[in-house]
């Protein structure tokens, strides 16, 4: 009897791995790429001179719609809190949980949040991105290193950032912490 039930099972379990993968059920597979975190990045900084040139070219309503839009499409917020830390955001309102926070600093123009004066409205015309270094773990991505934008005028401004990313249920990458800060001067 014993003899018969190890045969079974063996026989079971190699009629098993013969299915099609169909007949397994679906694979979810989150695991992210340096492909995907480079492109999010890339689309970061085209986004953010997007808003500023549609705010040049078509006002302050065109752009906070446009970034209303990039805020949606790039950032966790509709998964739950993201951790957003800007850089020139006051110290009393320096962390940014909500949707609402990261438009105002992206944009301005909300009263709770009266210091912002719309950092994507600055006029950037470039953005460049310079890992220091991208670490993978599966299902999720951290980068740090510096983002350097470029001014109407030609000043360049280089600032310290940190991301991490995640991706959605549908499989669309997402930023879910985002820390920005200016270089230490030694001052």
């Amino acid at each position: 009897m014993k003899k018969f039930t190890c045969i079974t099972i063996a026989s079971l379990l190699m009629g098993i791995a013969a299915l099609p993968a169909a007949a397994r059920g679906p694979v979810v597979n989150h695991a992210i790429s340096e492909a995907e975190v480079l492109a999010a990045q890339q689309a970061w900084c085209k986004a953010l001179v997007d808003i500023s040139s549609t705010n040049t070219n078509s006002g302050p309503v065109a752009a906070k719609a446009l970034a209303e839009k990039v805020i949606d499409e790039a950032y966790g917020y509709q998964m739950g809190a993201v951790l957003f830390k800007p850089t020139l955001a006051a110290a009393s309102q320096a962390f940014r949980t909500s949707r609402e926070g990261a438009l105002a600093y992206f944009v301005g123009g909300d009263p709770a949040y009266p210091k912002d004066t719309g950092f994507a409205l600055k006029g950037w015309t470039k953005c460049d991105i310079a890992n220091a270094g991208i670490f993978i773990a599966g299902g999720s991505a951290s980068t740090m290193g510096n983002v350097i934008f470029t001014g109407k005028d030609g000043k360049v401004t280089s600032v310290d950032k940190t991301w991490a990313f995640v991706k959605d249920d549908a499989g669309k990458l997402r930023i879910v912490v985002h820390h920005s800060s200016l270089p230490y001067s030694g001052n």
